[in-house]
């Protein structure tokens, strides 16, 4: 929180004691020169979309086409019940245990 306000009053201070250079327009006719845009932000989401289908695919096909989760659920059903609920238990213990200290320490900042 105070580096925070620090840069503020530092970005604040810089802002108004920065003196304007005249450049007779040079600045302003770069500008108008830069190329526009190419691509919008809909076309980066598919891209990114499209790419991401097909890492999704390839490691579903690499992983033995998700045998992995035909035997995990095996293994789990084969296990006694207290068993379960035992894992189930410490899961959600550690869960809320890293969920209170990340609270804890964003109420201090």
């Amino acid at each position: 929180m105070a580096e925070q306000l620090q840069e503020d009053w530092l970005d604040a201070r810089l802002r108004d004691e920065a003196v304007y250079i005249d450049d007779d327009g040079f600045t302003g006719r770069v500008v108008q020169q830069l190329p526009a845009r190419q691509q919008s932000r809909l076309s980066r989401a598919v891209i990114l979309l499209a790419v991401t289908l097909v890492a999704c695919i390839v490691a579903y096909l690499i992983s033995g086409r998700g045998m992995f989760l035909t035997h995990t659920a095996e293994f789990l059903v084969a296990m006694p019940l207290a068993t379960v609920c035992a894992i189930a238990g410490a899961c959600a213990l550690l869960v809320t245990v890293v969920g209170a200290s990340a609270a804890f320490a964003k109420a201090r900042l």
